[in-house]
């Protein structure tokens, strides 16, 4: 009889070497979001978190920076949609957590293909407050919008499979992670709650690369 292992796969199936660099890809996901976010948003001049979102440091002269981020970290979530395809062949979610995911990652890309628009006085010579959203503006806070979306129904899909298969800390882990992913933005608070909720969903996206690699990992000899 084949038992399974916490992913679903058959015991004994371990990864493929081009899954795992999949796998490898999708952890650095949530560290290249972080520093670079990070390490741009405190280099910025005129940047306050507390009043810009994380997407308005693509705009102006070094935006390129943040949408490349922005585009690698969604390439990262769609390289663990393709390798949990390939690993999760049992199950509930083995079909619908890679097509989550993959919904997740494209949004990030498209988000950092259409910025926002300057305003709010950044980048520097920007208007003071908030301007009429530009076409690629609303294309902007669309993805962004269903890339959170789909992460929680994925979340939401894997706290069911792990419930079925009684791992309560995982099924817990997952349901909060959906909670915080759907809470509706405060109209004072937007862009730290924004911030947060990209830390949250990045944090997510590294730690379950990692638990599908380690799962799949070769046996030592």
């Amino acid at each position: 009889m084949t038992t399974a292992t916490r992913t679903g796969s058959p015991a004994g199936q371990v990864a493929r070497p081009r899954t795992r660099t999949l796998l490898s890809a999708a952890a650095l996901a949530g560290p290249v979001f972080f520093v670079s976010s990070a390490i741009h948003a405190l280099a910025r001049p005129g940047f306050d978190l507390r009043v810009h979102p994380l997407s308005q440091l693509a705009t102006g002269a070094s935006g390129g920076i943040q949408q490349a981020t922005f585009v690698l970290a969604g390439l990262g979530v769609i390289a663990l949609a393709v390798a949990h395809r390939r690993l999760v062949t049992q199950g509930v979610g083995r079909r619908l957590v890679p097509v989550f995911l993959t919904v997740f990652g494209a949004g990030f890309v498209v988000a950092g293909l259409f910025t926002m628009d300057p305003q709010r006085g950044f980048p520097e010579g920007a208007p003071p407050g908030v301007v009429e959203m530009s076409w690629h503006s609303v294309v902007h806070t669309a993805a962004a919008a269903v890339s959170f979306v789909a992460l929680a129904a994925a979340c939401l899909t894997l706290l069911v499979r792990h419930v079925r298969a009684r791992h309560a800390w995982a099924a817990v882990g997952n349901g909060l992670v959906a909670l915080v992913l759907l809470l509706p933005t405060s109209p004072t608070e937007s862009s730290v709650q924004i911030a947060v909720t990209g830390l949250i969903a990045y944090t997510w996206v590294t730690v379950y690369a990692l638990v599908l690699r380690r799962s799949a990992r070769p046996p030592r000899a």
